[in-house]
């Protein structure tokens, strides 16, 4: 990848992994709470299972009723895990990712595609366990980029990025 390699010894850090679902719902779940929507899932699903325990409690139970409502709150429930699906089926095709974050931005290369990301795209990030998660300016906050941390090539890794991120946008 050009930009990291034209910047390795001017600190960039390389990251080389697949992605998987872990890492799409980790960064689907850092974006519903960023932008509190984890709150209207919870009250959402909440009511749907309120209504299913009106219904099964009511005179005139009906099955459909209360399987309808328990559906809609696994469903509700489950949206953030159907994302991180979707998303994995969307990029899984291209293989491994080779990620360079330098101070140019975030240039990432699969097989069949190079992109380079300035810092200018990003708002912001925020550090969990495992990934970086990095938030774009839209005011949805619609474009994530996660870099998993098990693609750093040593622990001291973790350190240098997070100076990295640190010295090009602010922790959300």
């Amino acid at each position: 990848m050009d930009t990291g390699r034209d910047q390795a010894g001017q600190g960039a850090v390389e990251l080389a992994y697949r992605p998987t679902r872990r890492d799409f719902l980790a960064a689907v779940v850092v974006r519903e709470r960023r932008r509190r929507l984890h709150l209207l899932r919870w009250c959402l699903a909440a009511v749907f299972l309120a209504l299913a325990a009106q219904a099964a409690t009511s005179e005139n139970m009906s099955a459909f009723s209360v399987g309808t409502g328990v559906f809609c709150a696994a469903v509700i429930w489950a949206v953030p895990h159907l994302q991180a699906h979707h998303a994995l089926r969307t990029v899984a095709w291209q293989g491994e990712y080779r990620t360079a974050v330098t101070g140019a931005g975030v240039a990432v290369e699969t097989a069949h595609t190079r992109l380079l990301q300035r810092w200018s795209l990003f708002r912001g990030y925020r550090e969990t366990r495992d990934h970086m998660v990095l938030f774009s300016r839209d005011p949805n906050i619609l474009l994530v980029e996660v870099l998993p941390k098990r693609g750093l090539g040593s622990p001291q890794d973790v350190g240098r990025l997070r100076a990295l991120l640190d010295r090009h946008l602010s922790r959300v």
